[in-house]
């Protein structure tokens, strides 16, 4: 029997096995949390699954199973992999009613073709329901096929995919989902992803290593890695007189004559500049992109630098 024989019996077999078989129950209780929260933390609002099939599907069946003027937003993963995910009308138009009007109304809106201003509005929320899968699953195996995509481009219609998806086998999950309280509306949601795993697996040397920790020196480790650390992005710092600050009225100017958007101190709650960088945009929202390394001095130096005898030189005389 020839290998090219071998391999479509594979694939025959790999087809007629259960739904739940392929990927359950990693990749299936995964996405249900992940796509569930992303909604949620992202607008506030409730996603339930009504059900989920993963199964695994040709390109030409994949083709086939696109819903009706859905919203197609292609993935970008791991070693040039790539992926879709495709929205009903009514899941968009949900994702977008939400984060315009912040509710619901009580009729559903009609359907109508996805456009890239709706795929722009809905990225966050896609990119946040994968980056929550690859959390759900950093320790499991299907993170090897499941893990890496994030949101790359919006598609007006299904043609492409024959042309950009390799032809190979995918795995597809495909979910019907409700919306809002009480699952006011309900669509179908698909994601699509292939089948032959090209990220990083679990490390099992990681998890080795943490079973070796000492408790304590464990339980130390998560308490400190749990802790807030605020910084403040400082555009320019002014200095008044008392008296003219407490005569300022509303409407008034303060001119900062040393602000650049370019030029940002990004600094301790203390005041310790810990980088520089510059203001911008990420996905509508203000964002800072870092200009410089990150370096923050330990307490311990500085305390030590301050017991210094002023003998040293004229210079540490002069500051005290």
């Amino acid at each position: 029997m020839t290998a090219a024989t071998n391999d479509v019996i594979r694939r025959k077999i790999d087809r007629a096995r259960p739904a739940q078989a392929e990927g359950a129950p990693g990749a299936d209780r995964g996405w249900r949390l992940a796509l569930a929260r992303a909604t949620r933390d992202a607008m506030g609002l409730d996603l339930d699954f009504r059900s989920l099939t993963i199964a695994r599907r040709s390109l030409a069946e994949i083709l086939e199973i696109v819903p009706d003027r859905a919203l197609l937003a292609l993935l970008d993963g791991p070693q040039g992999g790539l992926g879709v995910i495709m929205l009903a009308p009514v899941v968009t138009a949900t994702l977008i009613e939400k984060q315009t009007l912040g509710r619901l109304s009580a009729q559903s809106p009609g359907p109508r073709k996805a456009s890239r201003i709706d795929a722009a509005m809905v990225a966050g929320v896609i990119d946040r329901a994968l980056s929550g899968l690859d959390e759900v699953l950093v320790d499991e195996a299907d993170l090897t096929w499941a893990g890496g995509f994030r949101y790359a481009s919006y598609l007006e219609d299904a043609r492409p995919l024959g042309l950009m998806l390799e032809e190979d086998d995918y795995r597809v999950l495909s979910a019907e989902v409700a919306l809002g309280d009480g699952g006011l509306r309900s669509g179908t949601v698909v994601l699509v992803l292939p089948a032959d795993g090209r990220g990083q697996g679990p490390s099992p040397g990681a998890e080795a290593a943490e079973a070796d920790a000492p408790p304590f020196s464990a339980a130390l480790s998560a308490q400190v890695m749990q802790a807030d650390c605020r910084l403040d992005a400082v555009i320019a710092r002014l200095v008044l007189p008392l008296r003219q600050i407490m005569a300022l009225q509303p409407g008034e100017t303060l001119v900062l004559p040393s602000a650049a958007l370019d030029a940002i101190s990004l600094e301790t709650v203390e005041g310790r500049r810990v980088a520089g960088a510059r203001l911008g945009q990420h996905r509508g929202m203000r964002a800072l992109k870092l200009s410089e390394e990150a370096v923050l001095r330990p307490a311990s130096l500085s305390a030590h630098k301050s017991t210094i005898p002023a003998t040293e030189g004229p210079e540490l005389r002069a500051t005290g």
